[in-house]
């Protein structure tokens, strides 16, 4: 069974920056799909950024400005958020689909698997 177990989120300023790290355990990260969602209070949950076929893809809204990484070898993905705003608060959650199949990335229900979220709170 994997988990996926989110950390690094926190309060800071706006044009602050911070670093979520998601801890995949149970199986190698490269057997599956990433990804990072988020939720804002009474919002849907939307996706910011996600490994997919062609390596790291981005939203609009957070593009040249979060950055997804990994670290295969100790089974964790990252998520640097820079030049943060307030309309970056949200709870941020970690996302897992397994290989094998295309589908919509940005599309919440193409992920089967999903950590508990890390709350990352931006003020003006």
């Amino acid at each position: 069974q994997v988990h996926l177990v989110e950390s690094g989120g926190g309060s800071v300023q706006a044009g602050e920056s911070l670093r979520l790290t998601c801890v995949v355990s149970g199986d190698s990260p490269s057997n599956y799909y990433l990804g990072w969602f988020r939720q804002a209070p009474g919002k849907e949950r939307e996706g910011v950024a996600a490994y997919y076929f062609q390596g790291p893809t981005y939203r609009d809204i957070v593009k040249d400005r979060f950055i997804i990484s990994q670290d295969i070898d100790n089974n964790e993905l990252y998520l640097q958020m820079n030049n943060l705003k307030p309309d970056d608060t949200a709870t941020y959650y970690c996302v897992a689909r397994r290989r094998g199949t295309s589908g919509r990335i940005w599309d919440k229900d193409f992920y089967s698997l999903w950590g508990q979220g890390t709350q990352v709170t931006v003020s003006s």
